[in-house]
C-alpha cells in the first residue's frame, strides 16, 4: 500500500499545477492520470498572457520549437469589418500570448510538476473509495492490476467530465452557462501569424447567421487549430450542428488562411465546457476541485488553460495550510477564495453571455463595436480578465458599457 500526502487526479493544466506547487513546498504527491503523454486534447490551444505568466512562475521554457508566440486578436464580423487588438500592457501579465498543441504542452508541464518531486503514475484509472459518504482512499487501476491509496487530500482535476468529482456527489448547475464546441487541425500557408483571429459573425451556405464564433490560432509550424464555439444562452443552441457550423466557417475564412476539407488534418473533435464555476461543491472534508473539474472556463471567451493553472495553483495554497496546520478544516477557506477571486467577474459574464443569446444583441456587439478601437481595446482588457488590479473596483462600470450596447438592439 502506498502513501501520500496529496493524490491529484488528472494531468491536465489544473492538476500538474496543483502537483507543482504542492510538490514544490516539500509534500508527497502522486498525480494519476488515465492516458499516457503525449495524448491529444480537444482545445483550442490558445494561451492568453494570463496562461504565460502561469507558466513563467513554474520555469516552463518558451523556446521548444511547439510554442509559437502571439502578440494580439484579430476580429472579423463578416467580410467587411476587422479589427487587430495587441495584448495590453499589464503591470503583472506579460503582453503576449501563445498557442501550442495540448498534445505537447501538458506533457512538458507534467514533466515540471516530476522535477519538484512529484509522482506521475499514467494510464492509470482512478476512482473514489467511499466510506459513510466520505472520501476514504484512492482505488487505483492500471494493466489489471488494483491498489487503494489513502492521502490525507484529494485534487480532483479529471477534467469538465469529472467522472470522480460525480461519484462523490458533485454536480453543474443547470441555469450557469455551458459552452459547446469542435475544432480541428488544418495546414495553412499563413502558420507563423502572430495573431489569434476570431469572427464574430458566421454565416451558413444561405447567408444566414449561426449563433457562435469560429476561431483560427496559427501553431506555427504549417499548421493552424480552427475550431467553432457557442453558449447554451443562444436560442435552439441544442438544435446546431458544431461540424455544420464548421464546415460553414471553413467554407467563409479569410482566403488567406487556406483552408478548404482538403487542407484538413484531422476530423473536427468537440465536446461541451462547464463555465463559472459552475460544479460544486468546490470542497470536500478532504478533497477540492480544480479547472475544469470545477467548471473554471471563462464564459466571456471560452479560455480553459489559465483558470486551470490558476486554480490548481491557488488549491495548493490551501491545501498547503490544512497539511502544515494538521487540519483540513482550513480546505473550507478554498470556495471563499474562489468567490473573492472569480466571484464578480463570473457574475458579471453570466449577465452578459445571457444577453448575447439573443442574435440581434450579438450582432450589435459585433457589427457596432468593432467600429471603436478604444472601445474594443476595453473590450479585449475585461473579456480577457487583464484589467490591473486598482481598476477592478471598475469591473461593473465596464460591464455597465457593454449593457449599454447590448441596449441600442431595437425591439
Amino acid at each position: 500500500m502506498s502513501h501520500s500526502d496529496v493524490v491529484v487526479v488528472g494531468a491536465g493544466p489544473a492538476g500538474s499545477a496543483a502537483a507543482y506547487w504542492l510538490a514544490r513546498r516539500g509534500h508527497s504527491v502522486t498525480v494519476i492520470e488515465k492516458k499516457q503523454f503525449p495524448r491529444e486534447k480537444t482545445c483550442g490551444d490558445g494561451l492568453t498572457p494570463r496562461s504565460i505568466y502561469q507558466l513563467r512562475e513554474m520555469g516552463f521554457d518558451f523556446e521548444v520549437g511547439e510554442f509559437h508566440k502571439i502578440t494580439g486578436l484579430r476580429s472579423y464580423a463578416g467580410d467587411d469589418l476587422m479589427i487587430e487588438l495587441a495584448w495590453p500592457e499589464h503591470s503583472i501579465y506579460p503582453n503576449w500570448g501563445g498557442i501550442m498543441r495540448r498534445m505537447d504542452l501538458d506533457g512538458q508541464v507534467a514533466t515540471l510538476a516530476e522535477k519538484q518531486g512529484a509522482i506521475l503514475r499514467q494510464q492509470t484509472e482512478a476512482s473514489p473509495l467511499l466510506e459513510a459518504g466520505r472520501l476514504a482512499g484512492v482505488n487505483l487501476a492500471a494493466n489489471g492490476d488494483q491498489e487503494t491509496l489513502h492521502p490525507k487530500v484529494v485534487v480532483v482535476a479529471d477534467g469538465s467530465m469529472t467522472r470522480f468529482g460525480r461519484a462523490m456527489g458533485t454536480h453543474r448547475r443547470r441555469d450557469y452557462p455551458m459552452g459547446m464546441a469542435a475544432r480541428g487541425y488544418f495546414s495553412s500557408p499563413r502558420s507563423d501569424d502572430s495573431f489569434m483571429e476570431s469572427q464574430l459573425d458566421i454565416r451558413d451556405a444561405n447567408g444566414d447567421s449561426m449563433p457562435g464564433y469560429g476561431w483560427v490560432f496559427p501553431l506555427g509550424d504549417g499548421t493552424v487549430n480552427v475550431g467553432v464555439g457557442l453558449l447554451s444562452t443562444f436560442r435552439q443552441w441544442k438544435s446546431i450542428n458544431t461540424s455544420d457550423m464548421m464546415s460553414a466557417y471553413v467554407e467563409s475564412a479569410p482566403d488567406y488562411w487556406g483552408l478548404s476539407p482538403e487542407a484538413a488534418l484531422s476530423k473536427p473533435r468537440g465536446g461541451k465546457l462547464s463555465m463559472a464555476l459552475s460544479v460544486g461543491p468546490y470542497a470536500g472534508s478532504n478533497w477540492v476541485l480544480v479547472g475544469d473539474a470545477v467548471g473554471a472556463i471563462n464564459p466571456w471567451n471560452g479560455e480553459g488553460i489559465a483558470y486551470a493553472y490558476e486554480t490548481g495553483r491557488m488549491a495548493a495554497d490551501h491545501v498547503h495550510q490544512a497539511l502544515a496546520a494538521d487540519d483540513l478544516g482550513l480546505l473550507k477557506r478554498y470556495p471563499q477564495d474562489l468567490e473573492d477571486t472569480y466571484g464578480l467577474y463570473y457574475r458579471m459574464a453570466r449577465i452578459f453571455v445571457k444577453a448575447i443569446g439573443y442574435p440581434q444583441v450579438m450582432w450589435t456587439l459585433a457589427h457596432v463595436g468593432l467600429r471603436s478601437r478604444p472601445l474594443m481595446e476595453w473590450v479585449l482588457k475585461v473579456m480577457s480578465n487583464l484589467l490591473e488590479p486598482e481598476e477592478r473596483h471598475i469591473g461593473e462600470q465596464a460591464y455597465r458599457m457593454l449593457e449599454r450596447m447590448v441596449r441600442m438592439v431595437p425591439g
